[in-house]
């Protein structure tokens, strides 16, 4: 059975919170060192919000069981049409095709909101991610060395990248932000 997804709510932020927790604080996944608050969360989701979709899964109690979101891929104005992308799932979702639909539910919002292509940054090894990645059309660009220190080694982030559109002829409009991106 599918699982629903919908766009996220800032009081997901708790049950957003305790999937990434662990994966923060246990693997090389993350780059990021320490977990943040549900307030913390909060504040990214509707930060988030304001200008990409974020998304979230639910499971057949209507518990979250992954989200997925897009950000700035960098940020000068000329790289406005393309998103870097992120999900993380709950241990029990992996491997049952929430993590594809989740994906395939962002990169069809990022699409008909204007963006142009999505990158995503792979810290490896990670085998499933690169898995899920690929399954979903993301195809590899390269690998930056040794790019993040943590748990005690250096680690290498690789890249990944889709296009959302197939014909680039002329200026494409802007993305549309905010309602229109959630």
């Amino acid at each position: 059975m599918q699982s629903p997804i919908r766009t996220a709510l800032p009081q997901d932020a708790a049950a957003f919170v305790a999937i990434v927790a662990p994966i923060i604080a246990n693997t090389t996944i993350s780059f990021e060192l320490d977990p943040p608050s549900p307030e913390g969360m909060r504040d990214r989701i509707t930060e988030t919000l304001r200008r990409y979709p974020w998304l979230a899964s639910l499971d057949e109690q209507g518990r979250v069981n992954g989200y997925a979101h897009a950000g700035p891929h960098r940020p000068a104005p000329a790289y406005r049409w393309s998103v870097n992308t992120s999900i993380y799932l709950r241990e029990d979702a992996r491997g049952r095709g929430v993590g594809k639909a989740l994906y395939g539910s962002l990169l069809e919002r990022l699409s008909a909101t204007g963006y142009w292509r999505a990158f995503a940054g792979i810290a490896l090894p990670n085998a499933a991610s690169v898995a899920l990645h690929e399954s979903v059309g993301f195809q590899p660009l390269g690998v930056y060395r040794k790019v993040g220190f943590k748990h005690g080694r250096w680690l290498d982030v690789g890249w990944w990248q889709r296009d959302l559109h197939q014909e680039e002829t002329g200026e494409p409009q802007s993305p549309r932000t905010g309602v229109d991106a959630a």
